[in-house]
């Protein structure tokens, strides 16, 4: 499974160019897909699983990427970041049985995106518990 989340990070690395750029890029593919599947009055449940996995995929892989030593994130930032893709983690499984709504996870990407394009974002604000 992780194997598909660094494939799509290879590819959108090779589309761009600032690391920025890149996050950004991956949350978009990502994050559309999951607005795709929430549109569609019946989506197949292997496309419905797949978006939910990839973020999944997408949020673990920041979770190892901001517990390396090398990532230079002031520490507070990294701690939220974990909260919150743990947050992520909980409300994935809350979806997949129903008890939550993907507009919760694509509401998490786009705050993300909007920091990641420039704007100011409060990661500590996000967490849910």
């Amino acid at each position: 499974m992780q194997q598909l989340a660094y494939k799509a990070y290879g590819e959108v690395t090779n589309r761009t160019a600032s690391d920025e750029q890149i996050e950004y890029a991956l949350f978009q593919e990502i994050t559309q897909a999951l607005k795709a599947v929430a549109q569609t009055e019946r989506p197949s449940p292997v496309v419905w699983v797949d978006a939910i996995d990839r973020n999944l995929q997408l949020w673990q892989i920041i979770s190892t990427d901001v517990m390396s030593e090398a990532n230079q994130l002031d520490a507070a930032l990294k701690a939220n970041l974990i909260t919150l893709a743990e947050s992520v983690r909980m409300i994935s499984y809350h979806v997949l049985s129903r008890k939550a709504e993907l507009s919760e996870l694509i509401e998490i990407n786009e705050i993300i995106m909007e920091g990641l394009a420039g704007q100011t974002i409060a990661v500590a604000d996000m967490v849910v518990a």
